[in-house]
């Protein structure tokens, strides 16, 4: 093998461990931002449940209220 060829050679192998280091990067993020999404998920299941739950209790109340207003007699004016 030739003095060429074998740089040659290093020049291939060192382009193909950058891309090796660059689609290990890659691959990192992708499950970085998969596993971010899984909580941001589960957070957003939390909020709206919660969300739910205050909406009902604010109805509750909401209807208690209107039945205590119906009580009062009106006024005269």
């Amino acid at each position: 093998m030739s003095q060429q060829e074998s740089e040659k050679i290093e020049i291939m192998e060192s382009e193909l461990k950058a891309l090796e280091d660059k689609i290990n990067q890659f691959v990192g993020l992708c499950q970085q931002l998969r596993s971010e999404n899984i909580y941001l998920r589960q957070q957003l299941a939390a909020a709206t449940s919660e969300n739910k739950h205050l909406s009902e209790k604010i109805s509750a109340a909401t209807s208690r209220l209107e039945a205590l207003l119906a009580q009062f007699p009106e006024s005269e004016a």
